[in-house]
């Protein structure tokens, strides 16, 4: 389960947010952001869970807080005056910016659930224009064939069947969805094998290696929720897409 992505959604919410790894749902559980009604994907039943029904992922998000108990009467130490410097005490305002990543020493324990979810909506925007640019390189040669409607002739052009799947899983992105992402990713696999074997083919070494970076960098885009990798595969996945539609459409 450790390596296993999650889909969640509150019960009142049709959006889903994700993919998060475990390691992620335990933060922000830790952070009151889930809670036991929050509700997960199973990809095993291909339905939405509730997280307290699955008693392993409960155990893990909301582990049972041991009881404190006192000592007997007689074993309790009597209390010795305060010896803490007042410059050593923390005050309220300083306990507050601590919890919230104020400080130096918890700056790099702030939460960063907030900058997962816009990462996360950088990266469905960016997904979603390079499948635009790539379904427009494959559908343009065969512009006539499509608004036709002549699945005869469609049938006989691989790519444009290809561009038409592309326009499709850019307009679910459109709409928010971040559930087909292991579909874009088998998409980006397949147009690596399928352009890749052509290119080398017809030895036109540019398409091959310009589809391999857009199709790696289309990939890691559904992966990455840290800004720094997001944006490197942003840049690698359209200059890719870019360069493999002027090949398309000049060659």
């Amino acid at each position: 389960m450790g390596t296993q992505e999650f889909y969640i959604r509150a019960p009142a919410e049709t959006e889903s947010h994700g993919p998060y790894t475990l390691e992620q749902l335990v933060s922000l559980a830790e952070a009151g952001r889930i809670d036991s009604t929050t509700l997960y994907y199973d990809a095993t039943t291909e339905s939405w869970m509730v997280v307290v029904h699955n008693p392993h992922l409960k155990a893990l998000l909301f582990p049972e807080k041991k009881r404190l108990s006192l000592r007997p009467k007689d074993t309790i130490a009597p209390m010795e005056p305060e010896t803490t410097p007042k410059e050593e005490r923390v005050t309220v305002e300083e306990m507050l910016a601590a919890a919230e990543g104020a400080t130096d020493e918890t700056k790099d324990k702030r939460d960063r659930t907030g900058d997962m979810e816009k990462a996360a909506q950088i990266g469905r925007i960016a997904a979603l224009s390079m499948l635009l640019i790539s379904a427009g390189a494959l559908t343009l040669p065969s512009a006539e064939l499509i608004t036709s409607f002549d699945l005869k002739g469609m049938l006989a052009q691989p790519a444009a069947l290809l561009g038409l799947f592309d326009l499709a899983l850019a307009l679910v992105l459109l709409l928010g969805s971040t559930e087909i992402y292991p579909i874009v990713r088998f998409r980006a696999a397949i147009g690596v094998g399928y352009f890749g074997v052509l290119g080398w083919l017809q030895a036109n070494y540019d398409l091959t290696i310009a589809i391999a970076v857009g199709a790696a960098g289309l990939f890691l885009t559904t992966i990455f929720l840290r800004y720094v990798p997001l944006f490197i595969s942003i840049a690698i996945g359209l200059i890719g897409m870019g360069a493999f539609a002027y090949l398309s459409l000049t060659t």
